[in-house]
This record gives structure tokens, C-alpha cells and sequence, in this order.
């Protein structure tokens, strides 16, 4: 008995202590076609090259992008941690323009604008540093 508590209690604080953890699925949208263009507010940031956009706060109306013109470190590469810092403070609650590409896994692999400027050149600009896979 004592142990089902404990890990209940550590399912309980991984939970709040990590709440993303909780979200990594949640950007369930069909993916759009090849050459079509979508918009949405940023509701959800993956890592430093991942978001989801949706029109409500309603994780089955996310489509989630891979930025096509911004590669990032991944999560546990040096650096994956402050790239994703970055993409939220710069994106997350605004508005991106879109244009669909290939898919990638479970995602779109998407060329994204922010206030008509290319994201990847506003998170250059904003001192990010290129080098994920």
C-alpha cells in the first residue's frame, strides 16, 4: 500500500512539476495538405523548432509544425533547453501564417511567418543558434 502511494504522489508531481510532459500529444489536428496555407496562435511549444498552432485553446484543433527554416538543438543537446525558452517567449499566444510542406512523423514540416517576417530569421535575429538534426 505504501508503495502505490508513493508513486501516485510522484505521478502527482511529475505532473505539475512538468506540465508540458503532460501535453506532448495534445496537438491532434489533421495535418494539412502540401502547399496550403493555415493560421493559428501558438498554443503549445515541442522544443526550439516545434510549436502547435490552433484558432482555440482546444488541443484536438492544433496543428503541430516543424519549422522548415530553423533547426534547433535538440532538447538534450546544449542548448535545446534555451532554444525552447526562446521559440516561447517569442511566439507563444501570437499569430503565425503558415504554408504546409512534406510531414514529418506525426507533424507538418512548415514555412511560418510572424507580423510578415520568416520565424526562422526573427529566432536568428533573437540570438538563436542553429544545429539540431
Amino acid at each position: 500500500m505504501r508503495r502505490l502511494r508513493t508513486t501516485g504522489v510522484i505521478g502527482i508531481v511529475w505532473l505539475f512539476a512538468v506540465p508540458e510532459a503532460a501535453l506532448a500529444d495534445s496537438c491532434t489536428a489533421p495535418l494539412p495538405s502540401r502547399g496550403s496555407q493555415f493560421s493559428g496562435v501558438v498554443r503549445y511549444i515541442g522544443d526550439g523548432d516545434s510549436l502547435c498552432v490552433g484558432p482555440a485553446a482546444r488541443p484536438n484543433q492544433w496543428i503541430e509544425v516543424r519549422l522548415v527554416d530553423f533547426n534547433a538543438p535538440e532538447l538534450h543537446e546544449q542548448g535545446g533547453q534555451a532554444a525552447k525558452q526562446r521559440l516561447r517567449f517569442i511566439t507563444l499566444g501570437h499569430r503565425l501564417m503558415c504554408r504546409a510542406g512534406q510531414r514529418s512523423y506525426d507533424r507538418v514540416v512548415a514555412a511560418c511567418t510572424l507580423d510578415r517576417r520568416a520565424l526562422g530569421d526573427v529566432l536568428r535575429q533573437a540570438g538563436g543558434v542553429e544545429g539540431g538534426r
